[in-house]
């Protein structure tokens, strides 16, 4: 019987249980630019046979991935988006937003996206459905919501790959770096717990009961990734709070798709387990992903990717 965590309930934890590990995100990246096939995803990831096998069924155990035969005349199956892994496009393009913002990447740089609605080069960016303006972290309160509960959450044990994501030979390195910082499902967890408000060690603790070094190895990651900053609180003994960084308040349009993801595609019959407010306007929060030229909403199919990658 495989063990268990119990923890508060989260449209993010849920929806990071489903697709949060970093072998699950790369294969939608791959799909997502058109890398459909067994041996494309294979080349592409770097991954053993074994390894993007169980990852593949799993994505269409959850219903992220279909399988069906291509018209060509080797009759390979291919693998393609569903409805439900579809809705996870702003995630991508608030990916590839925080790539741009906080990394040089050259192979990224010369990829230009284009909004068809209004012919123009766009960065995407999130606004409030109710009062249109730029959603802000800190300008959003959570609340429980009626479906605020405690979730039973597996600690899945999956085949692992021996190389990093970081070596993925993939020539569409969109978000790599995104992949290596949200990829563990426990760091990522932290990360959605400090856009809640949680800033220390026993806090962390407390949602999220993990033995103390896999969350202290966690938050070691991502302080030297540059995501938090350690501020001291308390000199005898020496106690921190772990703070964002403009790097990793850069991350929160990424995690909102996944809460709002989360509550769309990973809910029960109760309802939603938090309730963000946008304080800017005193709304209940929906969020849109929009083009920064035309402020219309970005569609996935109102979007071209112009680049060496895609002639």
């Amino acid at each position: 019987m495989a063990a268990t965590l119990q923890t508060r309930a989260s449209s993010i934890n849920r929806a990071l249980d489903q697709i949060g590990d970093k072998w699950c995100l790369l294969i939608l990246q791959e799909i997502f630019w058109g890398v459909n096939t067994f041996n494309e995803l294979l080349a592409a990831s770097g991954m053993s046979r074994g390894v993007l096998s169980q990852r593949l069924q799993w994505l269409q155990d959850i219903d992220c991935l279909k399988k069906t035969n291509n018209k060509d005349k080797t009759n390979r199956p291919a693998y393609h988006l569903t409805r439900k892994s579809n809705d996870l496009y702003p995630n991508a393009l608030a990916a590839i937003a925080w790539e741009r913002a906080f990394f040089n990447t050259p192979e990224l740089d010369q990829v230009t996206l284009r909004h068809s609605l209004c012919g123009k080069e766009f960065s995407p960016i999130v606004r409030c459905r109710s009062c249109n303006n730029e959603v802000l972290s800190e300008q959003v309160s959570y609340t429980q919501g009626p479906g605020q509960s405690q979730d039973l959450r597996e600690m899945k044990v999956r085949r692992r790959s021996s190389i990093s994501i970081m070596d993925a030979p993939s020539n569409k390195p969109f978000y790599k770096n995104l992949i290596h910082i949200v990829g563990d499902r426990w760091t990522a967890n932290i990360v959605a717990l400090a856009f809640h408000g949680f800033k220390r060690f026993d806090e962390f603790h407390k949602e999220l009961p993990v033995a103390t070094n896999i969350l202290a190895d966690r938050l070691r990651f991502l302080t030297t990734e540059g995501i938090f900053e350690m501020k001291a609180y308390q000199e005898k003994p020496k106690r921190h709070d772990y703070v964002f960084t403009d790097k990793g308040r850069g991350l929160y349009p990424f995690f909102l798709g996944l809460l709002q993801w989360g509550d769309k595609w990973c809910g029960g019959e109760s309802g939603v387990p938090i309730i963000a407010k946008h304080d800017a306007c005193g709304f209940d929060l929906k969020a849109r992903t929009c083009c920064d030229q035309c402020l219309q909403t970005l569609e996935a199919h109102d979007v071209s990717f112009e680049g060496r990658q895609f002639n």
